[in-house]
C-alpha cells in the first residue's frame, strides 16, 4: 500500500531508544545494508546530509591554511609496525590483505585504519629544512575497522571521515593546531548541528594511540549515553622519531618536528539523529538539512493551487534557500509524514484558502507550530524562522546536558547516577587508573574527558577518597 503513513512503524524512543534509532535510519533513507557485515551504503539524502558537514569543515580548514592530499588505501605492514604504540593500539581492528593477483603478498597490506604512518613517511622524504614548516595537510576518505560490534554511522567496519595530519617547527605550535581544530569542531557544532559540545582531554587510558595527548568534543544523547564526536591528538616527536623525520633548524642543526592528527566522521549523522530526533522521524537542524523547506500544494487539482506553488518555489530557490516542491499525486498526508520523517525544518502549505487570503501556512518540525505567514516577504519570514528553530533546537540540547549533568561526591552516587542512565556525572578524580579501570569494569561508563572548564566540585577522588584535583565526566558511550 504506496499510501501507508511510514512513521507509524517507527519503535517510540521510550520503548526501545536503540531499536528507534535504526527505524530512522532505515525509514528516512538515510543509509541501507551491504552484503558484508558491518558496512554501509551512503543513500542520497544520508549522503547529502555529510556533503552539508564537509562543505562546512573543509572551508574552515582551508582558511586555516591547510590543504587537501590523498594517501593510499593500504599501508605495507612492515612500515605500519614502525611505530609501536600506535601499532598496539590498531592491531585488534585491522583488515589485511595477504593475497593480489593470485599471488602471495611478501608484505601483507594493511587497510588503512587511519593514515598516521603514511603521512610520517611521505614528510620524512618531503622535509628537511625549517623553511618546510609547517604542513598543514588533510584528506577526506574512508578508513576499515574490523569492529565486533557495528550501528549505522555509529560504529561500522568502515566509515567516511577527514583526517588532518600537520608538522610544525615547535611544540607551541603543534599544540595551537590541536586545540584551534577543536575549536573549529566546536563551532560546527554551534552553527550547523545545534549541537553543544563539551571539550576536554582525554584520559591517558582513553588517548589516541601514539598520542601525548588526546583532545575530543563529546556530545550528550537522550537515552543519557555520551558520544565521542572528534578527536585532536598532540603526538610531539614520538611519530617524527620513529619514521626519522628531521629537519635542518634555523641554527644550522638537526631537529625532530611536532606533529598533530586530529579527525571527525559520518559518526555526526548519529549524533544528530539521536540528539534532535522524535517518535516521527529525523528533526534535522535547518543549517545542515539537504531540504530546508518542503511546498505541500493543498488540494492541487484545483485551479491555481499548483501555479503558485511552482512560483513560490521559484522565488526561495532564487534566494538561495535548499527548496523542493512535492507535486506528486500521493495525498497530503502521506507527504505531511514523508517529510517530518525526513527531519525537513518547514514545511509550506499552499493551499486555495491561503491564496484567497495572500498567505501561505509554515509548519516548524521541531515543535510542530503552525505560522499563518504573507506571502509577500516570506523569503524574511523563513529565513527569520530558520534562524529562530536552529536556536531552539540548540538551546533545547543545550538544557538537557544541564539537566543531565550531576555532580557527586561518593563511588556510592556515582553508580547510583551511572545506573540510572542519568548520563553525565562530573565528579573528582586522583589520576589513578586503577579507579578508572573499577569503574569501567563495575558500571560500564568511563571517563568521556576532563573538561577544559576544571572548576573543582570537591577535593577527594569519588571513587577511592584519596586527595584529587582532576574533574572529570564518566557516563556510558557508544
Amino acid at each position: 500500500m504506496d499510501e501507508v503513513i511510514k512513521n507509524e512503524s517507527i519503535t517510540k524512543q521510550s520503548e526501545d531508544f536503540a531499536q528507534w534509532y535504526t527505524d530512522v535510519c532505515k525509514k528516512a533513507e538515510l543509509m541501507d545494508y551491504a552484503p558484508v557485515k558491518g558496512f554501509i551504503i551512503y543513500r542520497p539524502y544520508g549522503y547529502a546530509i555529510w556533503e552539508n558537514i564537509k562543505e562546512y569543515l573543509d572551508k574552515r580548514f582551508k582558511e586555516t591554511g591547510h590543504s587537501n592530499v590523498y594517501m593510499p588505501l593500504v599501508i605495507p605492514e612492515s612500515l605500519f609496525n614502525k611505530e609501536k604504540e600506535h601499532v598496539e593500539g590498531f592491531a585488534p581492528e585491522t583488515l589485511v590483505a595477504t593475497t593480489g593477483g593470485n599471488n602471495k603478498i611478501d608484505d601483507p597490506l594493511i587497510i588503512r585504519p587511519t593514515s598516521e604512518v603514511l603521512f610520517s613517511e611521505h614528510y620524512s622524504r618531503i622535509i628537511s629544512s625549517y623553511r618546510d614548516l609547517p604542513k598543514l595537510y588533510n584528506q577526506w576518505c574512508s578508513v576499515v575497522r574490523w569492529e565486533k560490534t557495528t550501528r549505522p554511522f555509529l560504529r561500522g567496519s568502515e566509515f567516511l571521515w577527514q583526517e588532518g595530519h600537520t608538522v610544525h617547527e615547535t611544540e607551541i605550535e603543534a599544540r595551537n593546531e590541536a586545540l584551534s581544530i577543536l575549536d573549529i569542531y566546536d563551532q560546527l557544532g554551534k552553527d550547523l548541528l545545534a549541537i553543544p559540545f563539551v571539550k576536554g582531554i582525554k584520559s591517558d587510558k582513553e588517548k589516541f594511540a601514539g598520542a601525548l595527548e588526546t583532545y575530543s568534543i563529546e556530545s550528550l544523547n537522550p537515552d543519557g549515553k555520551a558520544l565521542q564526536c572528534g578527536t585532536s591528538h598532540y603526538f610531539g616527536t614520538g611519530f617524527s622519531e620513529a619514521f626519522n623525520i628531521s629537519y635542518q633548524g634555523r641554527d644550522g642543526k638537526l631537529y625532530h618536528p611536532y606533529q598533530t592528527s586530529w579527525g571527525t566522521s559520518t559518526r555526526l549523522l548519529g549524533a544528530v539523529i539521536m540528539m534532535h530526533g522524535d517518535d516521527n522521524g529525523l528533526v534535522l537542524p535547518p543549517y545542515l538539512a539537504p531540504i530546508q523547506v518542503i511546498i505541500i500544494p493543498i488540494a492541487q487539482q484545483k485551479e491555481g493551487v499548483l501555479n503558485e506553488a511552482k512560483k513560490v518555489y521559484q522565488e526561495l530557490k532564487e534566494a538561495g534557500l535548499k527548496v523542493e516542491l512535492d507535486d506528486s499525486d500521493k495525498t497530503a498526508g502521506w507527504k505531511f509524514s514523508e517529510y517530518e520523517m525526513k527531519g525537513v525544518p518547514i514545511r509550506l502549505e499552499i493551499g486555495p484558502r491561503d491564496i484567497e487570503k495572500g498567505n501561505v501556512t509554515l509548519v516548524k518540525r521541531n515543535d510542530g507550530t503552525k505560522i499563518s505567514a504573507s506571502r509577500s516577504g516570506l523569503v524574511d519570514t523563513i529565513n527569520t524562522t530558520l534562524k529562530q528553530i536552529h536556536e531552539e533546537m540548540y538551546n533545547k540540547a543545550l538544557k538537557y546536558v544541564n539537566d543531565h549533568t550531576t555532580t557527586i561526591q561518593t563511588y556510592e552516587q556515582l553508580k547510583e547516577a551511572i545506573n540510572a542512565n542519568s548520563g553525565y556525572v562530573k565528579c573528582m578524580w586522583c589520576g589513578d587508573q586503577a579507579c578508572e579501570d573499577k569503574i569501567k569494569e563495575e558500571t560500564s561508563a568511563t571517563i568521556r574527558c576532563l573538561p577544559f572548564n576544571q572548576i573543582k566540585v570537591g577535593d577527594k577522588c569519588a571513587c577511592c577518597g584519596k586527595s584529587a584535583t582532576k574533574v572529570v565526566l564518566v557516563a556510558k558511550a557508544y
